[in-house]
């Protein structure tokens, strides 16, 4: 988390992507600010500061998910979404809910393990080099040394019975075809290179929970057993320096520290965002799913009270991970949760429908606005759209007043609104001659009519 960024600053970023629900951006840019000025304290009293976890209450397609997402790639954090009405289901047998903080931690190895490997990028880029300049022009000696004379003669390899001339020659054409390499000259040409043959498909028979539980990993543990196999692959040599860039960081990169890193991440700047909160809402019915909803409640409990949980790269403490929970309540209220679970979600914000000038914003300023994806997608055809301001007023308009008559799906009624009036263009592109479109609000009109118009009146039916 760096020191510049304000709450308002992070306010601003989310303002990129997210249109209205300024009291939900301000709860969690508190939240992640407040993260930064935990660390910055000295005493004990750190660990006794533990993260304001926060209820969003809102209909769907409002911006729940995407603030909570989008907040988690600003603080560079490891993220995951759960929906806790997976653990309700009939017949449950698969993972337990502590599989959210595995889920986690596995984002955080992820994360880890990329920055490590562009810490090494160049030193592995190098080598997969040299292993090219070695496949196309090897050095004598190098594949016909005998591997027994390795381990048992005193000899050590040398180039002493290669004719100096020829040798002083060899390097110079090595030197010459490295730098061709480099250059991307030799990039078409292609070459058979040797790679370590990944074979996962051999241990999915301990993927079971139980295992999961106990931290082992199966994998690691027979992978020191037996040899990595290799396998022979022809391509190019734009391609091999790929391969073998990946193939040689991940022999630099001490997987050890990334684990503990990782883990460190994890409980300090984890985010896990629990949605559908709302349908395991209900407490004390005595029999049927209620039952069932409430055992969930209890089992998420005591991971966002603070529990350590097992994993297979080790313990993983709870207890300053940030919660965001989010449901719309339209039945439930967050009063029916229990009452323990109550308490550790103590910043409650509103969310709110989404209004005509808001699907106008929508469509216009975030900067993966949907208007800018279809101009993007179709530009590749050769044919630029253009839409004038009273089309996009207009579909605005179409996109709130489906949602008034039909259900509230927020701002996903965008996207159903946006394909129905671009089919037609999307369809004929390739074949049109025009280099430009304009979408006017007569085009709109004609395209979304029907939209409007056909209702389902199957349930006016008696």
């Amino acid at each position: 988390m760096k020191e510049e960024l304000t709450p308002r600053q992070i306010v601003k970023k989310l303002d990129k992507y997210i249109v209205g629900q300024e009291e939900a951006k301000k709860a969690v840019a508190i939240a992640l600010r407040n993260r930064y000025r935990r660390k910055k304290i000295i005493s004990d009293l750190q660990e006794e500061v533990i993260p304001k976890n926060i209820l969003m209450i809102g209909p769907t397609g409002v911006g729940k998910t995407e603030i909570a997402r989008r907040l988690a790639r600003i603080a560079s954090a490891p993220f995951i979404k759960v929906e806790v009405t997976k653990f309700t289901e009939v017949g449950y047998v698969g993972r337990d809910v502590e599989s959210m903080v595995r889920d986690l931690v596995e984002t955080a190895i992820r994360m880890v393990k990329s920055e490590k490997m562009k810490d090494v990028e160049h030193k592995a880029r190098d080598l997969a080099i040299d292993r090219i300049v070695d496949i196309i022009l090897p050095l004598p000696g190098k594949k016909r040394r005998n591997p027994f004379e390795v381990l048992f003669s005193d000899r050590e390899e040398n180039l002493d019975d290669v004719d100096s001339d020829n040798y002083t020659s060899l390097k110079e054409r090595r030197k010459r075809l490295r730098k061709r390499i480099v250059n991307g000259q030799l990039d078409d040409q292609v070459i058979e290179i040797t790679v370590e043959s990944q074979n996962p498909q051999m241990f999915e028979v301990f993927s079971g929970a139980g295992v999961e539980e106990m931290g082992i990993n199966f994998q690691d543990m027979f992978g020191n057993i037996f040899p990595a196999q290799k396998k022979k692959r022809k391509v190019s040599v734009k391609e091999a320096k790929e391969i073998l860039k990946q193939e040689e960081a991940q022999k630099l990169i001490d997987m050890d520290e990334v684990s503990l890193e990782a883990i460190k991440k994890v409980e300090n700047d984890g985010i896990i965002f629990l949605d559908e909160i709302d349908k395991i809402a209900g407490r004390e019915s005595g029999k049927g799913p209620e039952v069932s909803r409430e055992g969930v409640q209890r089992d998420i409990l005591p991971i966002v009270e603070g529990s350590t949980v097992m994993t297979k790269y080790g313990a993983v403490k709870t207890d300053h991970i940030l919660f965001i929970a989010a449901g719309a309540f339209h039945v439930s209220k967050p009063s029916d949760l229990i009452p323990e679970l109550q308490g550790r979600f103590p910043i409650r914000v509103e969310l709110k429908s989404l209004s005509r000038e808001h699907f106008k914003q929508i469509l216009l300023q975030p900067k993966n606005a949907l208007t800018k994806q279809y101009e993007a997608l179709i530009e590749t055809e050769g044919i630029k759209i253009k839409f004038t301001d009273e089309a996009i007023e207009e579909i605005a308009d179409f996109a709130y007043r489906v949602n008034e008559q039909t259900e509230n799906i927020g701002a996903r009624r965008l996207h159903t609104i946006m394909e129905k009036l671009l089919e037609d263009v999307s369809f004929n592109a390739p074949d049109m001659d025009v280099e430009e479109v304009t979408i006017d609000v007569d085009y709109v009109r004609n395209q979304l009519a029907d939209v409007v118009q056909d209702k389902d009146l199957s349930k006016y039916i008696l």
